[in-house]
C-alpha cells in the first residue's frame, strides 16, 4: 500500500469513479466490460485509496472503522463529483 495523504486518496477516488461511470455508460450495461473496468480501477487505485469508488462501499469502510468520519465525507463528495463528471464526459464524447 502506498502511503498517501488525503488529497492523493481523493484524487484516486475521483478518477476511479469517473472511469467507472464512463465504462458503465459506454458499455451499455455489459457486465463483463464493467467488471473488467472495475478490476482495472481496483488494481490502479487500490493501493492508494482502497478503491471504494462507491459511496456505499465507503460507508461500509467507515462503519467497520477503516475510514475516519472526515475521510468518509470527502470520499462521498469526490465520488459523487467523479460520477457526475464521468457522465458529462460521456455525454460530450458520445
Amino acid at each position: 500500500m502506498i502511503v498517501a495523504g488525503l488529497p492523493m486518496k481523493l484524487t484516486a477516488e475521483f478518477l476511479g469513479t469517473l472511469f467507472l461511470m464512463i465504462s458503465i455508460l459506454a458499455s451499455g450495461g455489459n457486465a463483463i466490460i464493467i467488471g473488467l473496468a472495475l478490476a482495472l480501477i481496483v488494481f490502479l487505485t487500490g493501493g492508494i485509496s482502497g478503491a471504494a469508488v462507491n459511496p456505499a462501499v465507503s460507508f461500509g469502510l467507515w462503519s467497520s472503522g477503516s475510514l475516519s468520519t472526515n475521510a468518509l465525507i470527502w470520499y462521498i463528495l469526490v465520488q459523487i463529483l467523479g460520477g457526475v463528471a464521468g457522465a458529462y464526459v460521456y455525454k460530450v464524447v458520445a
